[in-house]
C-alpha cells in the first residue's frame, strides 16, 4: 500500500508519543509494584518480630513460672494453723480415746494408700469399739509419701481436710477418716482424686457432723490446715515407720502372723494388740 509522505511523518510522531506514554505507564506501574512489595516485606518483618517477641515472651514466662515454687512448696512458708483437739509441737500430736486408757496405739496411714483402705474397712470398726471401751488410746500419724512416689497432691490435701474435721471434733475426724477409706469413696492409688476439694467435701457430706458444715467446707477450700498437713507428713517421714499402714505400741511394731506387716484381719489385730497391751 502506498502512503503519502505527510501522513508518514504524522504517523511517526504519533508512534513516538505512544511509546513515550507507554514507557511512562510502565514506570508508574513498576513504582507501584515496588511500593507494594516493600509494604509486604515490612508486614512480614513486623510479623516475624512479633513472633520472635511472642516466643521470647513465652519462654520468659515459662522460665519465670518454672522458677516459682508450686502451691505446696509455698504452703511450707504459710502461717501454721493448728486444728483443735491437737497437742505437741506444731499441733501434730493427735491422740483420741478415753483418758483413763494406759497405753496408746500409734497408727501410721497415707490417705491414698489402698492397703490402709483395706485395713480400715476390715479393722476400723474394731478400733472404734476398743476406743469406746477404753482399751487403749490411738495416735494418728498421717503420711503423704504416695504424692511423691506416684506424683500428685491427694494425700496432702486429704490430710488437710482431716485437720478440718479434727477441728470440728475427734468423733468427726474418726468418722471422716473412715469415710475417706471406705469402699464407696476411696479411689485407686493412681487416681489422685483427693486433690479435688469438691470431692473431699462430697465425702464429708456422708458424715453427720460434717454434712453441709460451712465452716468445715471453708477450711477445706481455703486450705486452712495445709501447712499443718505438711508438718504432720514430716512427723511420719522422721519416724521409724517405712510404710503404711504401720501400727506401733511402746516403740515396737504391732504385726500380724507374718511378723512384718500390720494385722489385716480382726482376729489377727485383736491378738496382736492384746499381746502388745500385756507387754
Amino acid at each position: 500500500m502506498c502512503v503519502p509522505r505527510g501522513d508518514i511523518t504524522m504517523s511517526k510522531r504519533n508512534s513516538q508519543a505512544a511509546k513515550t506514554a507507554a514507557r511512562e505507564r510502565l514506570r508508574v506501574e513498576r513504582e507501584r509494584q515496588a511500593k507494594k512489595a516493600k509494604a509486604k516485606r515490612q508486614v512480614v518483618v513486623a510479623l516475624s518480630v512479633v513472633g520472635v517477641l511472642a516466643a521470647a515472651g513465652g519462654i520468659g514466662y515459662a522460665v519465670v513460672q518454672a522458677g516459682k515454687p508450686d502451691y505446696w512448696e509455698s504452703a511450707k512458708d504459710a502461717k501454721l494453723v493448728k486444728p483443735a483437739n491437737t497437742s505437741g509441737k506444731n499441733g501434730t500430736t493427735v491422740v483420741i480415746g478415753e483418758s483413763g486408757a494406759k497405753k496408746t496405739l500409734e497408727l501410721y496411714e497415707d490417705p491414698r494408700c489402698p492397703v490402709c483402705a483395706s485395713f480400715e474397712q476390715t479393722v476400723g470398726k474394731t478400733i472404734e469399739k476398743d476406743l469406746a471401751d477404753g482399751k487403749y488410746k490411738i495416735r494418728f500419724i498421717g503420711a503423704s509419701f504416695l504424692d511423691r512416689s506416684l506424683t500428685g497432691e491427694g494425700s496432702k490435701n486429704a490430710l488437710s481436710a482431716l485437720g478440718a474435721a479434727l477441728d470440728v471434733s475427734p468423733e468427726a475426724f474418726l468418722a471422716y477418716k473412715s469415710a475417706l477409706y471406705s469402699a464407696e469413696f476411696h479411689p485407686e492409688e493412681t487416681d489422685d482424686k483427693f486433690k479435688d476439694d469438691a470431692y473431699l467435701i462430697k465425702v464429708a457430706n456422708s458424715v453427720d457432723a460434717l454434712k453441709d458444715n460451712k465452716e468445715f467446707q471453708a477450711d477445706v477450700k481455703d486450705g486452712t490446715y495445709d501447712k499443718w498437713a505438711l508438718e504432720m507428713s514430716d512427723v511420719f517421714d522422721d519416724s521409724e515407720a517405712r510404710g503404711t499402714p504401720t501400727l506401733m505400741m511402746d516403740g515396737k511394731k504391732v504385726t500380724g502372723s507374718d511378723g512384718q506387716n500390720a494385722p489385716m484381719t480382726v482376729e489377727e489385730f485383736t491378738t496382736a494388740v492384746d499381746k502388745a497391751l500385756k507387754a
